[in-house]
């Protein structure tokens, strides 16, 4: 008997949280442990972080191919069981080689384990009721941070940080292997050929392609379906500003416990801080659904970007106040919340589910270059412009960059929906 879809919803919903919590938000809550044990510079800690998320990047565009024709079961588990082997690697370095070498193998990990695939699977799966799925796996994994991020701290004060992430390689393997490798069984549909209506209502029109003056549906049956698509206008701008959106998020993501450790605040509120954003991601989530049914698609894009800009900027200030931070924290957080699911949502949106697994890894390869790069261009603004501070100015100015390619990215018939 093959597993309902919702035993897959819910089993990426555990997944995602444990995967995300792992091996992500549990990295800047030990990167100022790790510098102190090892003597490794924040800088070279940052690099070898930001090359997994390099490898993951690269690794979204083929993969993108490979799910779309063989489903996402074996991707998935053998991402996770990866995972696992990396991180041990990471805990038991003894230089900063194979510390580097383990992080690149946690990279190949996550372009098999995080929302990439999982949003392949659903959007697949759930059809024209994709919006409810992704929105219930990112409400979950908007936790991550909320769990992780303490969880990690309270362990890496009872524990070395080498000690901490074999407790957390153990929880990843025990959770997200198995789950993985049972509830993703079921059987993998093939590709709808018609554009389906959008989830704010019909489409009166076929989609194009900005730029060629070609319906897509004439390409319905050809191999220049997404490619005519990846050439155009709308797509190419859409790119650029996820693009620029994600330096802004995830450099300031990675980059704000030390950050604010650097400020005087004590680690363990600083975790919090960080932990609290995954508050915010969940609420902005929650009411993504509404949002989507009551905006068009530049409306809303526009003003979580714009949010996002906002929300960056004021951690400019040299602000400890826990208060502040936390409410800072909570509406950044709704920002990232939102952004990733118009970023999951960004290809049916304008073009329709048709071949989403390789329109969706092309656009998700340069922004997840975007994340890669970003905390180590966080950490060398910081040195270069002498702040933390002044960092987080020029990300602001990377994030309005990014609502001008974003509001630009919009085709003309998916402008209304």
């Amino acid at each position: 008997m093959h597993p309902t879809k919702r035993a897959v919803l819910t089993g990426l919903c555990l997944t995602q949280i444990t995967s995300w919590g792992v091996l992500f938000y549990a990295f800047p809550v030990l990167q100022p442990r790790i510098a102190e044990d090892t003597g490794w510079s924040a800088t070279a800690l940052t690099a070898a972080f930001s090359g997994a998320l390099v490898v993951s990047g690269v690794l979204g565009i083929p993969l993108g191919r490979v799910l779309d024709r063989r489903g996402p079961r074996l991707i998935m588990t053998a991402g996770a069981a990866l995972a696992v082997l990396g991180l041990l690697a990471v805990a038991t370095a003894s230089s900063y080689w194979v510390f580097l070498l383990g992080w690149l193998g946690i990279g190949v990990a996550m372009s098999g384990t995080l929302y990439p695939p999982a949003f392949a699977a659903l959007t697949r799966w759930y059809g024209s009721r994709r919006i409810f799925a992704l929105t219930m796996v990112t409400l979950a994994g908007g936790l991550a941070s909320t769990v992780f991020a303490p969880v990690t701290e309270v362990l890496a004060g009872h524990l070395s940080w080498r000690e901490a992430y074999v407790v957390l390689a153990a929880v990843l393997g025990a959770l997200v292997v198995p789950v993985h490798a049972v509830v993703l069984r079921r059987p993998w549909p093939s590709e709808p050929v018609e554009v389906e209506t959008s989830d704010v209502g019909p489409k009166t029109a076929p989609p194009k392609a900005s730029g060629t003056g070609a319906p897509l549906t004439d390409y319905a049956s050809s191999a220049d379906y997404a490619p005519t698509i990846m050439r155009s206008r709308p797509y190419v701008l859409l790119v650029i500003g996820v693009a620029l959106g994600a330096v802004a998020m995830y450099a300031g993501l990675v980059n704000l416990v030390p950050m604010l450790v650097e400020r005087g605040v004590s680690p363990l509120l600083a975790a919090w801080v960080l932990g609290l954003g995954g508050v915010g991601q969940v609420i902005g989530r929650f009411f993504y659904a509404r949002l989507d049914r009551g905006t068009t698609v530049r409306q809303r894009s526009v003003f979580v970007y714009a949010l996002l800009a906002i929300t960056t900027g004021a951690l400019a200030w040299d602000i400890t106040a826990a208060t502040l931070l936390i409410a800072i924290s909570l509406a950044a957080g709704v920002a990232r919340g939102i952004v990733t699911l118009l970023q999951a949502t960004a290809v049916t949106d304008r073009w329709g589910t048709r071949e989403y697994g390789r329109l969706s890894g092309v656009l998700n390869g340069p922004m997840m270059l975007s994340v890669a790069i970003a905390p180590f261009l966080g950490a060398i603004l910081a040195d270069w412009l002498g702040s933390y501070e002044a960092m987080f100015g020029v990300l602001a100015g990377l994030a309005v960059l990014g609502i001008g390619a974003i509001a630009a990215s919009i085709p003309a018939e998916a402008a209304q929906g």
